[in-house]
This record gives C-alpha cells, sequence and structure tokens, in this order.
C-alpha cells in the first residue's frame, strides 16, 4: 500500500485491552489532506476488492462476515455504498438488525444472527448486528443485567464457532464525535433526498450518547478476539473511512493467500472441441 500505514494494525483493538473511545480521534486521516488526496487508493482498494471476492467465491472454502456498528449517522450505509459495494453482489448481501419481530423475540438473540451468517465463497454484511444485545437492550433496560451481561461470553463463543468453521471475521466501528453527528442530523434536515432517514428517535437517542459511548467501550474492550477482530475505524471524514475498511480489507484478504480451484474438465479436450467448433463457424 505504498507509505500508507498498516491500518490493520493501528485501527486493531488487541485482545484484551481496555477501549477509551476518548482517547481514539475520530477526525484522524492519517496523512491525506482530502478525499482527492486519497481517491487513488481508494479505487485502487475497491478493484483489488473484486478480485479477492472473486477468488474467495471461485475457492469456495471459506466465507467472510463483516460486522459495522455505529452510533446514529455513524455511516453504516455509506460503508455498504462507498466500500462493499465495490464487491460483486452474486456473492455478497447484506442482513439489517432492526428491532426483533415477535418470531425472533421467541428465538435466543443469537438465532437471527445464525440464520444470516454466510455460505462457503459468500460475503455477508451485518448492517448492525448480533452486538444489538449488550447495547440497545443495555441501554434500554431491555433486559436486565444479568441477562445481558451473559451475552458478551455468548458472542465471543459464537464468533469462536464461525471462525472454527471456515467463517472469517472482521467488525468495524465508526467512530464518529457528537458535533459530528449533530452535523449530519443538519444534513438530513437540509436535504429533502434523506427526509426519510429522520426519525423522533435521533434526538432522545442523542441524549443517551455518553450511554451509548459507554457500551460500545464495552463491546470493543470485551469482544475484541484473534479470531474476530474489532477495528474502530476514525468515520468523522467518510472518505478516510472508506479508505481505512478497504484498506484493512484487502490487507485481511490477501492474507489468507487463497488460489483459484483446478479445473473440473480436460482443458486440452475443451480447447481441441473450441477449435473444432471455430473450424465449422
Amino acid at each position: 500500500m505504498g507509505n500508507t500505514m498498516n491500518y490493520s494494525q493501528r485501527f486493531l483493538i488487541k485482545p484484551g485491552s481496555r477501549v477509551r473511545l476518548s482517547d481514539i480521534d475520530p477526525d484522524f486521516k492519517d496523512k491525506h489532506e482530502s478525499k482527492k488526496d486519497a481517491l487513488k487508493l481508494i479505487e485502487r482498494n475497491d478493484l483489488r476488492l473484486r478480485e479477492l471476492q472473486e477468488l474467495l467465491y471461485a475457492e469456495h472454502k471459506r466465507s467472510l462476515l463483516i460486522c459495522l456498528q455505529a452510533i446514529d449517522t455513524g455511516g453504516k450505509d455509506g460503508t455498504i455504498r462507498h466500500v462493499l459495494g465495490a464487491m460483486n453482489p452474486q456473492g455478497c448481501r447484506v442482513a439489517s438488525f432492526r428491532q426483533p419481530t415477535s418470531l425472533e423475540r421467541d428465538h435466543d438473540f443469537l438465532w437471527r444472527a445464525y440464520r444470516d451468517v454466510p455460505a462457503k465463497g459468500e460475503v455477508t454484511i451485518f448492517n448492525r448486528s448480533h452486538y444489538e444485545d449488550v447495547l440497545v437492550v443495555r441501554i434500554h433496560d431491555l433486559a436486565p443485567k444479568d441477562i445481558w451481561i451473559k451475552h458478551y461470553e455468548q458472542i465471543n463463543n459464537f464468533e469462536k464457532n464461525l471462525s472454527e468453521n471456515n467463517t472469517h471475521i472482521l467488525k468495524f466501528f465508526l467512530h464518529i464525535s457528537k458535533d459530528e453527528q449533530l452535523r449530519r442530523f443538519k444534513e438530513r434536515l437540509d436535504d429533502p433526498s434523506k427526509y426519510w432517514k429522520i426519525s423522533n428517535a435521533d434526538y432522545t437517542e442523542r441524549e443517551r450518547f455518553g450511554d451509548y459511548m459507554k457500551a460500545f467501550e464495552d463491546m470493543l474492550s470485551k469482544c475484541s478476539t484473534e479470531h474476530a477482530p474489532w477495528f474502530v475505524i476514525p468515520a468523522n471524514h467518510k472518505w478516510f473511512r472508506n479508505l481505512a475498511i478497504s484498506q484493512i480489507m484487502v490487507e485481511y484478504l490477501e492474507g489468507l493467500h487463497m488460489t483459484f480451484p483446478p479445473p473440473s474438465v480436460d482443458i486440452d479436450q475443451i480447447r481441441k472441441k473450441y477449435h473444432a467448433a471455430k473450424k465449422k463457424a
């Protein structure tokens, strides 16, 4: 990646470490001054991601699960659109975790996550995720503490099981400041094409910003593991968010050393048939 730092290490939450989000600058943009300055790197990463996803799909030995978490307006949809949208939709899909349905509430909290994990060769993006049960559930007192406190270990076991069955997991927390959130709320008010995103809960949830940060810190501290690491991505600058996530994904997928599978037919025989057909054409 040229002179750009290794973002896989720079933004990784090391297993066992205690996270303080106030120590992480959401305005960080490395050496890049603007989107224009970083655009060539972003485009190169997008092209490489398409190539690597094709390898993953063709090899058909493993899958990739990407989890996105953030405060409201943090940029989950934008990440999916601008970074993960580079992938071929034939082998890539998005699962959104909204308020549980009555059917989902009749199962344990991980049931809907198991239902949407990727098959071999697939990439699945969780827009929000099973972590809602240590975030929203905690902050809104939807379950007593002695229930949700157990979810951290259950989540770690769930992710370990996936990892042992060849599902690779990358988890990104999109870190924005409280001031940036307010600016993005204003963007929605000023742009009629974004009115549909506005909800009455936006500002009531904003009053819990500090509570959410504490819950995010616990999530990151307790659930970043060797097999399912968390990365905290400075996301005040949307273009830098896109650069950092795309680069981490490229670095990770290249590290898998994937190869195309051998042909399932006799290539020489197929080539002879091709030349015979060409003569008759």
